[in-house]
């Protein structure tokens, strides 16, 4: 038999007693980054998350689109504002939010989804009262905090064998508004109303690396009470400092750990969850 045959058997064995793991549990994505706009990247992804749910893994999908909203504000001639790394959100740039995350990206990530061989089904974070929120702070506009998660629509999107596709926009409990919500933030506090047994963060780099400098760095696995330490020392700093925050609020409220993956590496799900190998840095 071809040594390429063999090589396959291998790793579909290797993959089998993390299928037996995971199965009938539940793992929230975090999807955006590269991984949204490659479309090699993508449909790897799609491929990933369809794959899981074949083989009876509970898969919920939470993502962004920051790119996708600064497209559509440049086309109306609006400039993009960003304030301490969130984007402000003042009513005209709400209303393309709502647009665009709720409407294109949603939908469009849904249908591919379906097109090729899933059964997606797309939500809003107002859907069901989903995500919840009042105004984080004055500064950011209309950017939300989340005050509570009602997750039985998602769980009911799962018992009837849908993959839930989640956009990040929460209904107003202290105006009547929507709010604008961190993707990272809302996949970690949906994890946690889902009692999920994994969380993933999608992103544009390695995971944590000891020296920002060397990738071949890369911490695989900190734990929680190594995180101090490592935004002391500085090898947790700017953007990936909240993205860690998410991950450990996740896991301190029950997500049994929660991995900042590198969504550039083709398939990069599938080698986390169903291989020996595995990438990217847990945290538990």
């Amino acid at each position: 038999m071809p040594e390429t045959h063999v090589e396959r058997a291998q790793v579909l064995a290797e993959a089998l007693p993390y299928i037996q793991t995971f199965y009938g549990k539940t793992i929230v994505v975090k999807y955006g980054g590269n991984a949204m706009i490659s479309p090699e990247l993508r449909e790897a992804v799609i491929r990933d998350i369809i794959l899981l749910h074949l083989v009876g893994i509970r898969v919920v999908v939470v993502h962004g689109g920051g790119p996708e909203i600064s497209a559509m504000l440049k086309k109306i001639g609006k400039e993009s504002e960003f304030v301490d790394g969130l984007r402000y959100t003042d009513a005209e740039t709400m209303d393309v939010v709502q647009q665009v995350l709720c409407g294109k990206v949603n939908k469009d990530l849904v249908a591919t989804l379906n097109r090729v061989g899933g059964r997606a089904l797309g939500l809003c974070g107002m859907d069901a009262g989903l995500f919840q929120a009042r105004k984080l702070e004055e500064k950011y506009g209309l950017v939300g905090e989340i005050t509570q998660v009602n997750p039985a629509v998602v769980q009911d999107a799962l018992a009837q064998g849908y993959i839930p596709v989640v956009s990040t926009v929460a209904q107003g409990v202290d105006a009547d508004t929507a709010y604008n919500i961190n993707a990272d933030t809302a996949a970690a506090k949906l994890a946690v109303a889902l009692h999920a047994e994994k969380l993933l963060l999608l992103t544009d780099v390695r995971g944590l690396l000891r020296d920002p400098a060397d990738e071949s760095s890369l911490l695989p696995v900190v734990e929680l009470s190594q995180v101090p330490g490592l935004i002391k020392d500085g090898v947790i700093q700017g953007g990936m400092i909240p993205k860690v925050d998410c991950c450990v609020e996740a896991v301190r409220s029950g997500v049994k750990n929660s991995v900042i993956l590198d969504g550039r590496i083709p398939h990069s799900i599938l080698i986390e969850l169903l291989s020996d190998e595995g990438i990217g840095t847990m945290l538990l």
